[in-house]
């Protein structure tokens, strides 16, 4: 049985992890992340919901984020919401790429990274 169960899988669901996600749908929020990044930690992470990439970059965030960490956590679909991803760019001054992980304190970006460059971020350390 053991043999069929590597090659197969088991047939037990696996646990999802899920993140604290904030959406980010409105260009208004961003002056609440700029108001809040004074006392907290602000991560945006901007994803393209067609792109393969952008999946297996989301996929590799959240299994290796970390839940204990002290932020707040952003979603932005941004086919959805191209004019808020714009605002983004502009606001936070980083050139748009996708899918990308913006980090804001004290009203600025202090971190930033795009495809398989995310996942070597370590947000603790922006804490």
């Amino acid at each position: 049985m053991g043999l069929f169960k590597n090659v197969f899988g088991s047939s037990e669901p696996k646990e999802e992890k899920v993140l604290p996600w904030q959406a980010l749908t409105e260009v208004a929020q961003l002056a609440e992340i700029e108001k809040q990044s004074q006392t907290k930690t602000q991560v945006i992470f901007k994803h393209s919901t067609t792109c393969g990439i952008s999946k297996m970059a989301m996929k590799q965030f959240v299994s290796a984020y970390n839940l204990d960490v002290n932020l707040d956590l952003y979603y932005l679909d941004l086919l959805s919401y191209r004019e808020v991803s714009n605002e983004v760019g502009y606001k936070f001054q980083v050139l748009h790429q996708s899918p990308q992980l913006v980090i804001i304190k004290n009203g600025t970006t202090v971190g930033h990274a795009s495809h398989g460059a995310i996942g070597e971020l370590d947000l603790e350390t922006f804490v």
